[in-house]
């Protein structure tokens, strides 16, 4: 449950600054009369975030009727989950510095055509991290049918986000956002990889890869699957006792050279301004510091 907590926290942050940046650029701005247009904007991307969700586990588990067409469509979204965490982890540690600007620009463009360009605006800025939450939730929460753990903690994990977003908004709250992030970052690359080796798996269920039984080891006398460790490892980042070659050779192929490639990046220009995704009108915050003072007008 810890992995679908994560994936909650992280995506959930992200859209909650984003948020925290075009109210606060209304407010600072006073422009207070465009707000109804951005929440409802904000909710019908969350709308269509939980119906993107509920058509995936529909057609998995009424529109499929094989086992083995189940275990190809599990497959494909597990893969496609990969792809956006990834994308997302280096998007965001790419665009963190000129997000803000980046938004309060789209938002000005937006206040000059009208009420519909604000709402579809603020709709775009959260439509793309709601869909990545209910595709990489699907995607983790596999073989935990019938479960509710899972998605009450992707519920905790947004609404810790939402918490966080709003002690950072009102200045209640100081964290090192890049610290966060990178940190997350990490644990979600992890996750990923967890998610690539269950995809593999599917991929070896429904025919479409060879190995299904060919172990690269068995240590379940030393990792009981009974246990709440193992089951711990198995839910964060799917690390099993008895893994096939192939699913250990996915694992370690993307959790090595994708880390490693995360933990070393660059460092800024020199003299460049580093404004990180905080929720300040005047969006500037150290993405090697804390959350700046209040951002409110």
């Amino acid at each position: 449950m810890f992995a679908t907590y994560l994936i909650g926290l992280r995506e959930g942050l992200e859209a909650t600054l984003v948020v925290s940046i075009l109210v606060a650029f209304l407010v600072k701005s006073q422009r207070r009369d465009r707000l109804p247009q951005v929440w409802g904007g904000v909710g019908l991307a969350v709308a269509l975030s939980v119906l993107f969700g509920w058509l995936i586990e529909y057609t998995s588990t009424s529109l499929l009727a094989r086992s083995e067409d189940r275990e190809l469509f599990e497959a494909v979204t597990s893969v496609a989950a990969v792809v956006f965490v990834t994308w997302m982890i280096f998007w965001m540690r790419r665009a963190a510095r000129t997000m803000a600007g980046e938004l309060r620009g789209r938002l000005s463009e937006a206040l000059a055509v009208g009420s519909l360009a604000v709402a579809g605006m603020a709709f775009l800025a959260v439509i793309r991290e709601g869909l990545e939450t209910a595709l990489i939730f699907y995607s983790a929460a596999q073989g935990a049918a019938g479960d509710s753990g899972p998605l009450l903690a992707l519920l905790a994990g947004i609404a810790s986000a939402v918490a966080i977003g709003v002690g950072l908004y009102f200045s209640a709250l100081r964290i090192n956002l890049s610290t966060f992030f990178t940190w997350t970052g990490a644990l979600l690359i992890l996750v990923a990889a967890g998610i690539l080796k269950y995809g593999v798996h599917d991929f070896q269920e429904a025919g479409v890869l060879p190995g299904l039984n060919d172990l690269a080891f068995d240590i379940s006398a030393a990792l009981d699957p009974s246990t709440w460790y193992a089951a711990l490892l198995a839910g964060m980042f799917n690390v099993t006792p008895a893994p096939s070659v192939l699913e250990t050779v996915a694992w370690v192929a993307y959790a090595v050279p994708v880390l490693v490639l995360f933990l070393l990046r660059p460092a800024p220009p020199a003299g460049a301004s580093a404004p990180a995704p905080s929720a300040g009108a005047a969006g500037v915050t150290e993405p090697t510091g804390t959350a700046p003072a209040s951002p409110r007008a």
